[in-house]
């Protein structure tokens, strides 16, 4: 809430600085300050819905809520750097005066509330996705100050005023693959896909030579939400292996040795996993 509200403030100004200043650097920083707060502002209505309670509508609860909403700030800030990019090359054409030394004291306002920003999401950041993305918002616009204010010193000092429009080409690109790699995450988890963090191969290994198990299939794992994994695996009893005992093996190697929160197991005899392994 803290960095939420401290980037609306400077958003407003950003958005005065760049129309008063007519640098298209701020303006460029501006865009993606609104991602940082749309970013947070999710981060927060996310961090809401997780927190209610599942119903017989939603028997997981809403954890997807924040994949939803890492993946709506990666495609808004995706057209923005698209955005930032056609503009700069349009001043590239033309470049336009601009007034350096507003401009320099606004990204510096902008620098102290971003480095504020990052000390604050920091932590959070290595749990969560959506976190994740809030944090990497407010620490590439913490960057993007440091170029505007680079390209500021540049045009206060010797005038060259292409330097507005190279610092602004550089942040659009500096935004893609970051908010391409956040997108790639969002989208593999509302596919399914399995965990970054999880060793599929590994994990079936592990099954596989727990004591009581002959075979396992129909092993599949994915994530509800960042940092919390499912599975569910089908174990077949070696002969005379006790259901309860290989229950319990399953469900603490998968907890213990590897990052799953949701253990979903079924054990069966040889006699009916023919009528139905899968991969």
């Amino acid at each position: 809430m803290i960095v939420f509200c401290l980037t609306f403030f400077y958003l407003i100004v950003e958005v005065i600085g760049g129309f008063w200043t007519g640098s298209l650097a701020l303006l460029a920083d501006a865009g993606h300050m609104l991602t940082d707060v749309a970013g947070v502002g999710l981060a927060l209505l996310a961090i809401w819905f997780a927190e209610k309670p599942a119903s017989p509508e939603k028997t997981y609860g809403y954890y997807r809520v924040e994949i939803l909403a890492a993946l709506t700030n990666a495609v808004v800030l995706i057209f923005i750097s698209l955005y930032i990019l056609y503009e700069a090359y349009e001043r590239f054409r033309n470049p336009p005066e601009v007034q350096s030394a507003g401009m320099l004291a606004v990204a510096a306002v902008g620098l102290v509330i971003n480095i504020a920003g990052v000390v604050i999401l920091r932590s959070g950041s290595k749990e969560s996705l959506n976190m994740k993305g809030a944090y990497f918002e407010v620490l590439s616009d913490m960057l993007t100050s440091i170029g505007v204010i680079i390209a500021g010193v540049i045009m206060l000092t010797t005038g060259w005023y292409y330097a507005d429009p190279l610092i602004s080409a550089g942040i659009g690109l500096f935004i893609l693959p970051r908010t391409w790699s956040l997108l790639k995450d969002a989208v593999a988890v509302l596919l399914e896909g399995t965990p970054a963090d999880v060793n599929i191969a590994s994990l079936r290994e592990s099954l596989s030579k727990l004591e009581g198990v002959s075979e396992i299939h129909d092993l599949h794992v994915w994530s509800l939400t960042s940092g919390v994994n499912a599975l569910s695996v089908h174990a077949v009893l070696a002969e005379g292996a006790d259901h309860d005992d290989v229950l319990k093996r399953v469900h603490d190697s998968c907890t213990s040795e590897f990052k799953i929160a949701h253990v979903t197991a079924q054990t069966e005899r040889e006699s009916f996993s023919c009528h139905e392994a899968h991969l």
